[in-house]
C-alpha cells in the first residue's frame, strides 16, 4: 500500500505579545525572509507533505495569500483560514478545513479534503523544521496512529510550590520537551478535537489547560501518543532571545535547508 495523504496545518495566528515587537512575530525577518517562511519552506520542500493549510489571524489573511503564499510561490497551500482565541481554535479551524468545512483560498472545489490521511500539525515559529524529523514522524504515525516530536531534557527539573520553593524533583530521564510537528491520524484528530470543542468550557471551568495536541489526544480519546526524536535545533521562536539563537542557527541553513544535527 502506497503512502497515506499528510496534510500540514501551519499555525500562525497568534499575537506574539512575549516577543514585545511592534510586528508580529510570523512577520519578523530571520535572515532575509519573514519567520514562518521557514515552516512553510520545509512543507513546500518536503516528500513527505502533500500539501497544507495555514492558519492566520482574520485580519492578515489577504496579507498573508498576497506578501507570502504567492510571492514566494508556496503551491502546496491550499487553503487559508482565520485562527481563533487559543491555540487550540486555531488547530479546529485548520481540522474544518482539512474536512472540507471551510472556505478555501481559491475558491469552493479548489481543495479536495484529507479525511483518510495523516494531519501534521507544526508551530509556523519553528523555523528549522527538517526533512528528517517529518520522516521520522511519518514512520511512527504510520505504525501508533498519533506521535508527537520532542527531545529528553538537558536539566534538572524542580516541582515548585506556591511560595516558590522546591517541591520535588522529577526524575529527568522520563522528561521531554515537546516540539511539533504532532502527527495524527486524520480521523483520530478531528474526532479528538471535535470532543474538545464540545466540552472547552466545562474543561476551562475546571482549570484544564491545554497546550498542545498530543495533550487532545491524550484527554479526550485516553489514547497514548508515541514521542520521536525531534532535534534541539527545532527550536520556537518566542521571545526576543530566541530570534539570537534562530540568528546563530542560521550558519547551518543552506540552500533553504537546515544541515541535520547529530542528536
Amino acid at each position: 500500500m502506497g503512502k497515506k495523504r499528510c496534510t500540514a496545518i501551519v499555525l500562525a495566528a497568534g499575537q506574539g505579545s512575549r516577543m514585545k515587537s511592534d510586528v508580529a512575530k510570523q512577520y519578523m525577518l530571520l535572515g532575509d525572509r519573514p519567520l514562518i517562511w521557514y515552516a512553510l519552506h520545509a512543507v513546500e520542500e518536503s516528500s513527505v507533505i502533500d500539501d497544507c493549510i495555514l492558519v492566520i489571524g482574520a485580519e492578515d489573511i489577504s496579507f498573508a495569500k498576497e506578501k507570502i503564499v504567492a510571492k514566494y510561490e508556496f503551491r502546496k497551500v491550499k487553503a487559508v483560514v482565520a485562527g481563533g482565541k487559543e491555540r487550540y481554535d486555531s488547530v479546529y479551524s485548520g481540522l474544518q478545513a482539512a474536512a472540507g468545512r471551510e472556505s478555501v483560498q481559491g475558491g469552493e472545489n479548489s481543495y479536495v479534503p484529507d479525511r483518510d490521511g495523516y494531519i501534521f500539525i507544526q508551530d509556523g515559529a519553528r523555523p528549522f523544521l527538517t526533512e528528517d524529523i517529518l520522516k521520522r514522524c511519518l514512520a511512527e504515525v504510520e505504525r501508533t496512529g498519533a506521535c508527537a516530536a520532542g527531545m529528553p531534557v538537558k536539566d534538572t527539573i524542580k516541582f515548585a510550590d506556591q511560595e516558590g520553593c522546591v517541591a520535588g524533583t522529577p526524575d529527568r530521564t522520563r522528561l521531554w520537551q515537546i516540539q511539533t510537528p504532532q502527527v495524527f491520524e486524520a480521523a483520530l484528530i478531528m474526532e479528538a478535537y471535535e470532543r474538545l470543542m464540545r466540552e472547552k468550557e466545562t474543561l476551562a471551568a475546571a482549570g484544564v489547560k491545554i497546550t498542545d495536541d498530543a495533550g487532545v489526544v491524550e484527554l479526550m480519546l485516553e489514547r497514548p501518543v508515541r514521542l520521536v526524536e525531534g532535534s534541539y535545533r527545532n527550536i520556537k521562536v518566542t521571545t526576543p532571545e530566541d530570534i539570537v539563537v534562530a540568528e546563530a542557527l542560521m550558519q547551518d541553513f543552506r540552500d533553504g535547508r537546515l544541515r541535520e544535527e547529530n542528536t
